[in-house]
């Protein structure tokens, strides 16, 4: 079966595993309320009411139990990787490598992106329409064989659920979030549990949301703001992307787009590892297309772009200054400037050496020391031992 159907299949197979969790009655999160899984008080800040599944409110015993669950390794089939293993709280849950190696071994062809404020997201992963919900998104590292991530299989899930039922903390952790159950170690919940502590991984207190950025900074929002760099159409609102959803959304956008980043055929091809949205819609116009992310912290998420291709912010600049990548020899030859599906928005741009240095200093004014440092964030086993 080829990969791009495959990719298909998996995702669909994502909403009907969660489709089937059934629902938490005896929870409810009250928008009004100062206290909530969140762990901080809408009413007072800046940022709305993340949009929850109906069938999976947020609740402190569930973040509890997913923020275990992130950091531990027996939720791998072979016990060598956990969710942390990709998404590390200091470099704003992304890992500092251009692709990450899977439980098994298997280099991954995308990023692995920032977690940071997912909650906001219209759409998950680099590339697919279909997963609009953490949940839904879940499915893939967990269970997904191509490539493998956490690699949990038909032939190793009691196993994994087992490890959880022999130990008293998660005995606890697990009776706690899903209380009345007969059995509450089941991989939905464990899906809905990582989800909740996915979606309260805020980030609120960079420079820009404090009113605290520097001159150079604000020169650099102008120009991130201005029609000669053209940025804020695709990184806009409140969580620097277009692609943003939350509880008082009346209109949501899921776009994507072509970067010019390769042209393999002059026919708008990327490598053939991924092609962007056309895995998924098989649209020969969508070939190359990829969801913008938030650039909330992005200056702790290097290397950039779906497969880790450029290094630092001041490549990325350049690489949008000259409306797209043109690769002159090897594997990837071909002219990105004269991608047919990129853009209308990449089209190039002169930057003084002052504009480009105010331009960083304003991505950089994104960042969060808070959220990379907040403990109740961090990795909870750690944080056990150190007490």
């Amino acid at each position: 079966m080829p990969a791009d159907l495959k990719f298909a299949l998996l995702a669909l197979l994502a909403i009907a595993l969660v489709a089937g969790c059934g629902s938490d009655s005896n929870y409810t999160v009250d928008p009004q309320s100062s206290v909530n899984a969140y762990g901080f008080d809408y009413r007072t800040g800046t940022l709305p009411l993340p949009k929850e599944p109906a069938e999976n409110p947020a609740t402190e015993e569930k973040f509890q139990l997913g923020r275990h669950l992130f950091y531990d390794v027996r939720l791998s089939g072979n016990q060598t990787m956990s969710c942390e293993s990709c998404h590390q709280q200091a470099l704003a849950f992304s890992d500092g490598v251009k692709v990450p190696t899977g439980s098994t071994g298997e280099v991954l062809h995308r990023n692995s992106q920032t977690l940071t404020n997912i909650a906001y997201n219209a759409s998950y992963t680099w590339a697919n329409p279909i997963l609009k919900e953490i949940e839904q998104q879940l499915v893939i590292p967990l269970f997904g064989e191509f490539p493998v991530e956490m690699g949990i299989n038909d032939s190793n899930r009691e196993t994994i659920l087992q490890r959880f039922r022999d130990d008293v903390l998660y005995q606890e952790l697990f009776n706690n979030a899903f209380p009345n159950q007969q059995d509450s170690f089941t991989f939905p919940n464990v899906i809905k549990a990582l989800a909740v502590f996915n979606r309260a991984l805020i980030s609120k207190d960079s420079p820009f949301d404090r009113g605290t950025m520097s001159s150079s900074a604000m020169r650099g929002q102008d120009l991130f703001n201005s029609e000669k760099m053209e940025c804020f159409h695709c990184h806009n609102g409140f969580n620097f992307s277009d692609s943003t959803l939350h509880d008082g959304s009346v209109f949501v956008s899921r776009p994507f787009f072509n970067t010019g980043l390769y042209n393999l055929d002059s026919q708008g091809s990327y490598p053939s590892e991924d092609n962007g949205l056309f895995s998924v819609t098989q649209n020969p116009s969508d070939k190359g297309k990829f969801r913008p992310p938030t650039l909330r912290n992005v200056a702790f998420t290097a290397p950039y772009m779906h497969d880790g291709s450029i290094a630092s912010l001041a490549e990325v600049l350049d690489f949008y200054a000259n409306g797209g990548r043109n690769i002159t020899s090897g594997d990837h030859q071909g002219d990105g400037r004269i991608n047919p599906n990129k853009s209308e928005f990449v089209k190039g741009f002169t930057l003084s050496a002052q504009e480009k240095q105010d331009m960083l200093a304003f991505l950089s004014a994104l960042s969060d020391p808070v959220f990379i440092s907040n403990p109740r964030y961090a990795n909870p086993f750690v944080a056990e031992v150190s007490q």
